[in-house]
């Protein structure tokens, strides 16, 4: 008799289950794809010199509201928040603000002139769940914190892009652009709008509330008719300074010198206000409309937004994970299988049991993966389980092996057994594991 589950995951979130996910509220790929993903993303990061830090997933909304900007999407529509006696919390929906304010709470500055630190972790946004958007959602990226130069942004996009190299993943397109200084910025907001009040009657709703709350987000829209009306207007580029053009004509001469491919897209901006100078984008075709595969730039005000004295200069980069699986999927990427259990021990009898859980903890201190029957089910289904986990031996035990102080090993490709004496069983193992 099959009952329906009392409860299910809230929609906008998965499961992510052992194996290859098949149902209503699963993630496709299993987990052990997930931790092979986060490897190779610890291992480039770490190749770099970054180093890892992790923040609470909970923070004060204040934070988030200063840090990401009070009218940005994801602070007026996005964000999980609640109240608890006199302190209002929300769901971090994004790291690069929890990692500032933990530089400087714990005054990081003092512990090196950079900190270069990644994070792998969940986010909280409440959007409209569709293919690669989730209310939980999960990032992985980098903050160089403390460097000012060009340099610094170079080092940044080389590792963005060596992690998805390491993927093997082709047809990337990185967008770059520049966003000007907090002087230069302004004035260009000012002319953007000037050039788009006139043709207010012809953007979006959302656009005309835009045009008069951030402007520069218009430069953000997906839609085509914007997206031509868009095309005459005025570019940030002729806003910039002599400072700010030099840093951003440094970092494409970096970026050029690494082999690093670039676009220079003149309406790149990002969803949000802390950036300024060097912004770029990571955009894949397999991912369809939403392309943006990861994206980032520096943010040298961030500090100051949460309350700090002086701007920290600061520059990172932000991924999604579950956009790069569709991603990999896509592209045919040969996720590695899950390693195959060196042995089960197959028991018959509540003696053999009890000793096969003695000799299970041995062979596992050993360095064997192995897994044991803990139901007191017959030889035969043992047996079919031994088979189900794809285990390469079978370690077979009853009253008469235990008598005798051996266990019978049958290699469950060939079907050839031989008796082992119980004290030689985790070094015959280790060697037959070795030699197969």
């Amino acid at each position: 008799m099959s009952l329906e589950p009392t409860f299910r995951n809230i929609r906008g979130t998965f499961d992510i289950l052992p194996q290859d996910g098949r149902s209503e509220g699963t993630h496709d790929m299993p987990s052990r794809a997930w931790q092979h993903v986060e490897q190779v993303v610890r291992e480039v990061l770490e190749r770099f010199n970054f180093r890892e830090i992790r923040t609470p997933i909970l923070e004060p909304t204040e934070l988030i509201a200063r840090g990401v900007g009070q009218l940005t999407d994801i602070v007026t529509k996005e964000m999980f928040a609640f109240r608890r006696g006199d302190t209002n919390y929300v769901l971090r929906p994004e790291v690069t603000a929890p990692v500032m304010r933990a530089y400087l709470q714990h005054r990081l500055d003092q512990q090196g002139a950079v900190q270069k630190l990644y994070y792998i972790g969940p986010c909280f946004r409440a959007e409209n769940p569709q293919k690669g958007r989730y209310r939980q959602f999960h990032q992985f990226g980098v903050e160089l914190i403390g460097a000012e130069t060009p340099e610094a942004d170079a080092e940044v996009i080389a590792a963005m892009m060596a992690v998805y190299e390491a993927f093997g993943l082709k047809n990337l397109r990185l967008r770059i652009n520049t966003l000007g200084d907090a002087e230069s910025r302004p004035r260009y907001r000012e002319a953007l709008r000037a050039y788009l009040q006139p043709l207010a009657d012809r953007l979006t709703p959302t656009s005309r509330q835009r045009l008069e709350t951030n402007p520069l987000r218009i430069l953000d829209t997906k839609d085509e008719r914007e997206r031509r009306l868009l095309e005459g207007a005025p570019r940030i580029i002729d806003f910039v300074d002599e400072k700010g053009r030099a840093h951003y004509e440094a970092v494409k001469a970096h970026l050029q010198a690494l082999g690093i491919a670039f676009e220079e897209d003149p309406f790149l901006v990002r969803g949000l206000d802390y950036y300024t100078h060097t912004t770029f984008e990571l955009e894949s075709p397999d991912l369809g409309a939403q392309s943006a595969l990861a994206g980032g730039g520096r943010y040298d005000l961030l500090a100051m937004d949460l309350g700090h004295d002086a701007p920290v200069p600061a520059v990172g980069f932000a991924a999604g994970i579950e956009r790069l699986f569709i991603a990999l999927q896509a592209q045919g990427y040969a996720f590695p299988e899950e390693p195959p259990l060196d042995a089960y021990l197959v028991s018959l009898g509540e003696a053999a049991m009890r000793r096969a859980l003695v000799e299970a903890q041995a062979l596992r201190r050993a360095g064997l993966r192995v897994d044991l029957d803990l139901k007191g089910r017959s030889m035969k289904a043992q047996m079919r389980e031994a088979n189900r986990q794809q285990a390469r031996y079978a370690v077979i035990m009853g009253d008469r092996e235990l008598a005798e102080g051996r266990a019978v090993v049958r290699d469950m490709q060939s079907g050839q057994q031989q008796e082992v004496p119980l004290d030689e069983l985790a070094d015959f193992l280790k060697g037959a594991v070795r030699v197969s």
